[in-house]
């Protein structure tokens, strides 16, 4: 059960929120806490979009510089982080 039921569970947790996927409207814009789920998983949206054009990395209705900033957090902590992580060959 385990081995369907966490799979199961990430990936619902990936694709509840996707940019592009008609859950925002110009009425409704997504905020600083949407741009930074859509920045976490920008590389999965990436991909994603091979597959399904209406998946996008970067959701168009947002509310501006907030949206942006919250993305740019997301990118700079979970890639630039690996940079942090790397060693240093000393």
């Amino acid at each position: 059960m385990l081995k369907i039921g966490l799979p199961l569970l990430i990936w619902l947790g990936l694709v509840a929120c996707v940019p592009g996927g008609d859950a925002y409207a110009p009425e409704g814009p997504a905020g600083f806490f949407s741009g930074v789920w859509h920045g976490w998983i920008a590389p999965v949206c990436l991909v994603w979009g091979f597959f399904d054009p209406a998946v996008r990395i970067y959701e168009v209705y947002n509310t501006g510089w907030w949206y942006d900033f919250g993305y740019y957090i997301a990118n700079i902590s979970g890639f630039g982080g690996f940079f942090l992580l790397r060693s240093r060959g000393d």
